[in-house]
């Protein structure tokens, strides 16, 4: 294909770089476990971001830092401290007070907002991310944060109380699960790891977190205000191959919950190593293959514009993205048209860039996948609809429309997590749900009609095939108060602020007999302020 876009200058020379933007090199030689800044002295990974830079040898990434690639014995060791912070539940973290928990939680928030600049910027030049949207995500996080200290409060409420039944009087409240191991993923390398991570904190497990493999450095300047915010081995993080050190946590048995957000074959194997499998709770958000169903019905406009939002923020390399359009014959030529149309509008270049929409992709393989993608699609039938769509430079791909899809090509089950739209026409309704029905994930669906009684008999098949039906907009996960969960391959737990507080505890109850002895004996506990499970204290 003719290219008219000239990718190549997108890219700039390292003195066009705006100087807001500009980062200095930060070379980590240090990881947090056992409640100490470890010194690293041994093998480093280089960080190179997806911006390429103009250089009289050509196009090359730019150099942003490095970071230890610690071995199984510091992960070991952290798994160790973690597992001794926690005691069996008898550690200083797992039985402080909920409010006390909450104090630290409120002291890590203020520390890590002074890093804010910095942290965005490391968003910025390890993933490809637009500034906007990565002060967006750093924002969004801290939001959570305090969503999810308000919403324990509310819990802790609801739990100060006794209950009387049957004679019998118990205390309910939320006790902690022990080590948790939390890993994020690339795209959102900060909120997503926090929406896992700041939840099990909270109720009072110990952590031993790993950061993405893109989207590393940018935890680095958070390691001090952790080290000084919470007890001795309460967060650890681990750095390193994920293939060499995660099994050996694994296999150890010391690992109580996982958390991963990322592929479910990965997790799947991790699971599998576990020697006590019934021990161990997953918290998981895994792949997705979204899809979009736009009937006869919809209005093309709105249609186009939420595809459009859908498929390509952030290049499309979302879990909630739109990755399969189905649209209906009747309407296809025109959707293809607006939408054609408007991705053409969307503005392409740097992350610094002011209204960027289309920024450089942060995994290295992906431009070749991508192009395979494409390729096998239009070997078996079909076309890329728009103008250059697919043209790659480098880390910039340029989006690509393709139609018609069908079965038989990679488009029609892979998730591509990037920015590709597979559209295809069908005659019946029963086609997109069949497609649902038949696919090993179950995240979310948008539908796209104005006539109330089409929409309510899709409602009512698709809500047991995925875990959101988004009627007339993009799939996303947000507001955070929302489950946000999937069927089948997509998820295991539900994450939201009140859902992840529960994911991350059990239910404990204190009961006894109602008689005067017993009454006697609860009343001197609470009035002593003696334990801090068996309580009345009210959190304002």
């Amino acid at each position: 294909m003719e290219t008219t876009l000239n990718l190549e200058s997108v890219f700039v020379e390292e003195s066009q770089i705006p100087q807001e933007f500009l980062i200095e090199e930060i070379h980590q030689r240090e990881f947090l476990s056992c409640g100490e800044l470890k010194p690293w002295n041994g093998e480093v990974h280089s960080v190179y971001s997806p911006v390429c830079v103009h250089t009289s040898e050509g196009l090359k990434r730019k150099l942003i830092g490095t970071y230890p690639v610690c071995t199984q014995k510091e992960a070991i060791d952290s798994l160790d401290a973690a597992v001794e912070a926690y005691n069996n539940g008898r550690g200083v973290w797992p039985t402080m007070g909920v409010q006390e928990r909450i104090a630290c939680v409120e002291n890590f928030t203020h520390k890590m907002i002074a890093q804010k600049d910095i942290v965005v910027k490391l968003i910025m030049w390890e993933i490809g991310k637009s500034y906007a949207d990565s002060i967006k995500e750093f924002d969004r996080t801290v939001e959570y944060i305090y969503a999810t200290i308000d919403a324990l409060k509310d819990i802790d409420r609801d739990s100060s109380r006794f209950q009387i039944e049957q004679g019998i009087v118990a205390q309910v409240r939320r006790s902690p699960l022990g080590v948790v191991l939390c890993m994020g993923p690339f795209n959102y390398p900060l909120n997503e790891t926090f929406t896992t991570l700041i939840p099990a904190l909270i109720m009072g497990n110990t952590i031993l977190f790993k950061p993405p493999k893109h989207g590393t450095l940018l935890f680095y300047p958070l390691l001090q205000a952790f080290k000084e915010s919470f007890p001795k081995g309460v967060v650890n993080t681990i750095y390193g191959r994920g293939h060499n050190i995660v099994p050996v946590l694994m296999q150890s048995g010391k690992i109580n919950v996982l958390t991963l957000i990322g592929s479910s074959k990965v997790a799947d194997e991790l699971k599998k190593m576990h020697p006590k499998v019934n021990r161990l709770r997953a918290i998981l958000g895994l792949d997705a293959k979204n899809a979009a169903i736009i009937t006869q019905n919809a209005d093309v406009k709105l249609a186009v514009s939420e595809t459009v939002l859908g498929s390509l923020s952030f290049n499309g390399q979302r879990c909630t993205a739109l990755k399969i359009i189905f649209v209906h014959k009747s309407i296809v030529d025109e959707f293809l048209s607006q939408l054609t149309a408007e991705v053409e509008k969307l503005k392409y270049g740097m992350p610094w860039e002011k209204g960027v929409a289309l920024t450089p992709l942060p995994e290295p393989h992906k431009p070749a996948y991508l192009k395979e993608c494409i390729d096998d699609a239009v070997a078996k039938g079909a076309r890329v609809v728009n103008e250059n769509g697919g043209e790659t430079c480098e880390s910039f791909v340029y989006p690509a429309i393709v139609y018609p899809v069908n079965k038989e090509m990679k488009l029609y089950r892979e998730e591509q997590f990037g920015p590709v739209i597979p559209v295809l026409a069908f005659d019946d309704l029963e086609e997109p749900i069949q497609y649902l029905i038949e696919s090993t994930h179950g995240q979310q669906v948008s539908v796209f009609s104005n006539d109330a009684e089409e929409v309510a008999s899709l409602i009512d098949p698709l809500v047991n095939q995925v875990s959101r039906v988004n009627v007339n907009c993009q799939c996303q996960r947000g507001p955070d108060v929302f489950p946000f969960t999937g069927r089948k391959d997509s998820a295991e737990g539900t994450l939201s602020v009140v859902d992840a507080l529960r994911s991350f505890s059990i239910r404990s109850l204190v009961a006894t007999k109602l008689n005067e002895n017993n009454k006697h004996l609860l009343n001197e506990i609470v009035s002593a302020e003696n334990s801090n499970f068996l309580s009345t204290k009210f959190i304002f």
